[in-house]
C-alpha cells in the first residue's frame, strides 16, 4: 500500500478525501482509491462554500499533526473532494505523525 503524503524539501504534501458537512469533525484513518493511490480520509463539519471545509480541513490537520495553522494550506482540489494539502515543517517528522494518524484515527 502507497503512503498518502510525499515528502518535500521543506514539509510534505498529504493526499486527503474531504467529506463535508459531516456530524463532526474527524480524521478516519486510511484509504486506498481503485487506482491505487492512498489518502487520509477526514470529515468537517463546514459547509464546501467559500472555502469554509478547506479552513475547517487545514486548522483539524494543523492540529493533529501539531503544527501552526499557518504550516498547512490547500494546493490543489480546493473545489474537489480530493485534495492536497502542503504541510511546512520536517519532512520526516511530519511523515511520523501522518503515519501514526493513520494507524489511528482521532476527532
Amino acid at each position: 500500500m502507497s503512503t498518502p503524503f510525499r515528502p518535500r524539501e521543506n514539509g510534505i504534501d498529504l493526499f486527503v478525501r474531504l467529506t463535508p458537512k459531516a456530524a463532526l469533525d474527524r480524521i478516519d484513518g486510511l484509504d486506498t482509491a481503485a487506482d491505487g493511490r492512498s489518502h487520509l480520509k477526514a470529515r468537517v463539519r463546514a459547509v464546501p462554500e467559500h472555502g469554509a471545509a478547506n479552513q475547517a480541513l487545514e486548522r483539524m490537520m494543523a492540529k493533529a499533526l501539531g503544527v501552526p495553522v499557518s504550516a498547512v494550506s490547500v494546493v490543489a482540489g480546493g473545489t474537489s473532494r480530493l485534495k492536497t494539502l502542503r504541510i511546512a515543517g520536517d519532512a520526516a517528522e511530519l511523515a511520523k505523525s501522518v503515519e501514526a494518524l493513520s494507524r489511528n484515527p482521532k476527532n
